[in-house]
């Protein structure tokens, strides 16, 4: 039984029946001609889901992704590094002093795994050290994802590879040059490593790596330019999706601009709006500030990513 087949028999009420509504509309929003942009907050690539996302771009249903800089690098870290992980699955059992010892091995944990520190954050970090170095000697600037681009498509991590290639997304955006956002990513490992760099003297100019509103100036573009509805998944909240999800109000509302307004939207989210947090705010409160018309089709599922979304692209790839 495939996963649409599944979803169909069994996925009937309360979230499974979100989930199954969700999955059918995007079906036939991509199916007609519409393309999509993906958010991801949280840890979805330390979770693995690249294994689901990598799929949709390559069969070209997702047109640009918006990131946390954490999601950004892990994915690669997974990619290179995936053999020295160690699973926790007694998490909630740590005490503090195991905690200690994970950390005294280099091990940092996000929930059940442990991304190694020399095998992941070093060695990623030095090859990038390489890249930032000659930028600055070239008088050269990129935005932070345009660095790991490189990496992926000249061939410098060939040798590294741990993970199935098949399983990164980030791999797959590199492969099509996909429009990438990366708000904040200042409050990522790597942008601490570029820090240190700058504050060691290693590195003298902090502009090397582009910002984010430069991140806001070429999604910008991209949205003007395209000629197809574009829908919006977001999966969690935060930075990841209320940077991209404001072009159009910016756009609208601060440039006078008649673009078009986002023609789908659904987010993935267990987060309660009653805490004031934007990853709860429900799709309704978007409508307020212009981001969304009453019209547009829009989805909320209140569960775990890690769940739900290989069961909604495995659904639109009909898995």
């Amino acid at each position: 039984m495939s996963v649409r087949a599944f979803v169909d028999e069994h996925f009937n009420h309360f979230n499974a029946g979100a989930l199954r509504a969700t999955a059918r509309s995007l079906t036939d929003f991509l199916e007609s001609g519409g393309t999509l942009v993906l958010t991801l907050a949280g840890a979805m690539s330390t979770a693995g889901l690249g294994r689901s996302i990598a799929p949709m771009i390559r069969a070209g249903h997702i047109r640009a992704i918006s990131c946390t800089g954490a999601n950004l690098e892990e994915d690669l870290f997974r990619l290179v590094a995936l053999d020295h992980y160690e699973a926790v699955p007694n998490w909630r059992d740590l005490s503090a002093t195991d905690e200690a010892d994970l950390l005294s091995r280099g091990m940092n944990r996000v929930t059940d795994v442990c991304i190694p520190e020399e095998e992941a954050f070093r060695r990623v970090g030095g090859h990038l050290l390489e890249r930032w170095k000659s930028a600055e000697a070239n008088g050269e600037r990129h935005l932070p994802h345009a660095f790991l681009y490189g990496m992926l498509t000249d061939g410098t991590l060939n040798d590294d590879m741990q993970a199935d290639p098949a399983t990164s997304w980030l791999l797959a955006a590199a492969e099509q040059d996909l429009p990438l956002v990366v708000p904040g990513w200042e409050d990522s490992t790597l942008a601490n490593i570029f820090a240190s760099h700058i504050l060691d003297g290693t590195l003298k100019n902090s502009d090397v790596v582009r910002g984010g509103v430069e991140y806001m100036l070429t999604f910008a573009d991209w949205y003007r330019a395209q000629a197809r509805p574009v829908g919006f998944l977001q999966v969690g909240g935060g930075i990841a999706g209320d940077f991209p999800i404001c072009t159009v109000p910016m756009l609208r509302q601060d440039l006078g601009e008649d673009v078009p307004y986002w023609s789908w939207f659904a987010q993935i989210s267990e987060s309660s709006p009653s805490y004031g947090g934007y990853s709860g705010a429900p799709p309704n409160e978007k409508i307020t500030w212009g981001k969304l018309r009453p019209e547009t089709p829009r989805f909320v599922i209140e569960s775990d990513a890690t769940l739900v979304l290989p069961l909604l692209l495995g659904y639109v790839l009909d898995a």
